[in-house]
């Protein structure tokens, strides 16, 4: 295909998401089979396309004064990809499958593209129900906080302590040009290409080995800070498919107990191949058998950490995810709050007098942080929080930096603070 069909077709695409309101994963499945003629590299140009113009579908939306798909994809090549009026036009031929050409109005815009005068909403790429949440939660920099999550993802990997250190793998994967990550010790980091996607880490060796797993530095630095310790008890009552279950064994040295589960108990199935790659040998998978059994039951009030990376928005992932911003409604907003809520009274009664509940979500919303640890605090009297760079003081590595994004009760990390996805962590303590 010629950059111009891919044009039209991630303006297709768009079409259809915004018709059948559906993620664009499945959007962009069902279009590739239908053509089969699309080759790999076409279907991956196409998603990069239908990406970059979601992330900018504010701005892009404001400066075409239209949120119709041709505009966004229009708006995203010169506002993100920097191609010029000239340029544009050329791809709108109208010819062997390119768009339609250029209409007397989108060539104007195109020549003076601008946000200039827009709405804060807008500029930042926020929905714009969402902007004063948002930016509660943020401030004064919530405009430069929602373009930095309207940014494309690099990708990171968790090296796994048990079976390999960081300076090994930068060696292993020099070829794919790695970065030692910021923050996490274990982490490292690849700078996505200009087709906005990253290395195939999947099909590396070390992978198989078991020598890391991909994860974003934010979700391993917050699960650092929660601070489980080797010969411990810990509890995983969100685990999922285990990122966070994988990074807690790795740091307690396989040493202790962790007891994984989650409501769902689909999204637990890739979790037994992960742990098998890993060498882990302390964690215990039990599942649910039913939406109100409480699997944990027998060990109530005997947990030294209980991690509860809760149900959220997802707001803090908007790099990696950005159809979902544009998805998300505030009925569901409301429902995962009191899905937060629930599931913090679950760990109350897990975690052991002296224990802590580690609470995190990958979201930057005060409703979904702060405002609910706050809630939780005023109906547990017996918890008091604890800031969590206290937890690790005297640890292996030193983040007395992070003391600047702390926030009331907790800290926050977002891609502009700390080049990670936007991460919440409060530490909760129940009394002695």
């Amino acid at each position: 295909m010629t950059p111009a069909a891919r044009i039209s077709a991630a303006i297709e695409v768009l079409q259809d998401i915004a018709e059948r309101r559906r993620p664009a994963t499945d959007a962009l499945k069902d279009w590739g089979l239908s053509r089969r003629f699309a080759g790999s590299k076409d279907r991956a140009a196409i998603a990069s396309l239908v990406y970059d113009a979601l992330r900018r579908k504010g701005s892009s939306g404001y400066a075409m004064a239209s949120e119709a798909p041709r505009a966004l994809v229009l708006g995203m090549l010169a506002g993100l990809r920097g191609l010029g009026v000239a340029e544009i036009a050329a791809l709108c031929s109208g010819e062997n499958h390119a768009p339609a050409p250029l209409s007397d109005d989108e060539t104007a815009l195109l020549t003076v593209f601008s946000t200039e005068g827009a709405p804060d909403w807008a500029r930042a790429d926020v929905p714009e129900w969402l902007w004063p949440s948002f930016r509660a939660g943020l401030g004064e920099l919530a405009v430069a906080e929602g373009q930095a999550l309207a940014a494309r993802a690099p990708v990171d990997l968790r090296v796994n302590r048990l079976k390999a250190d960081r300076n090994a793998v930068l060696k292993e994967l020099a070829h794919l040009r790695p970065e030692a990550g910021a923050w996490s010790p274990d982490a490292v980091r690849f700078q996505p290409g200009p087709d906005g996607r990253g290395p195939s880490l999947q099909a590396e060796p070390g992978f198989f080995a078991g020598a890391f797993e991909i994860q974003d530095e934010g979700s391993q630095l917050v699960t650092l800070l929660a601070g489980a310790r080797p010969g411990q008890s810990v509890i995983d009552l969100c685990a999922g498919a285990g990122g966070k279950t994988l990074a807690l064994a790795a740091l307690m040295a396989d040493r202790g107990r962790i007891s994984a589960t989650d409501l769902d108990s689909r999204r637990l199935a890739p979790l037994h191949d992960r742990l098998a790659r890993s060498g882990a040998s302390i964690v215990e998978i039990r599942i649910p058998r039913s939406r109100g059994h409480e699997p944990f039951a027998d060990i109530a009030g005997e947990a030294d950490l209980v991690l509860v990376d809760a149900p959220c928005t997802g707001s803090g992932t908007w790099r990696r995810n950005p159809d979902a911003k544009w998805r998300v409604r505030p009925g569901a907003l409301a429902e995962r709050v009191k899905e937060q809520a629930q599931v913090l009274a679950r760990a109350a009664k897990l975690v052991k007098p002296g224990g802590r509940i580690a609470y995190i979500t990958c979201s930057v919303l005060p409703e979904e942080n702060d405002d609910g640890v706050r809630a939780f605090l005023g109906r547990h009297p017996g918890f008091t929080s604890v800031a969590p760079i206290d937890v690790l003081k005297g640890a292996e590595s030193d983040f007395s930096l992070l003391a600047r994004f702390a926030t009331s009760f907790g800290i926050q990390l977002t891609p502009r603070r700390t080049g990670t996805d936007g991460f919440y962590l409060a530490c909760l303590r129940r009394g002695d």
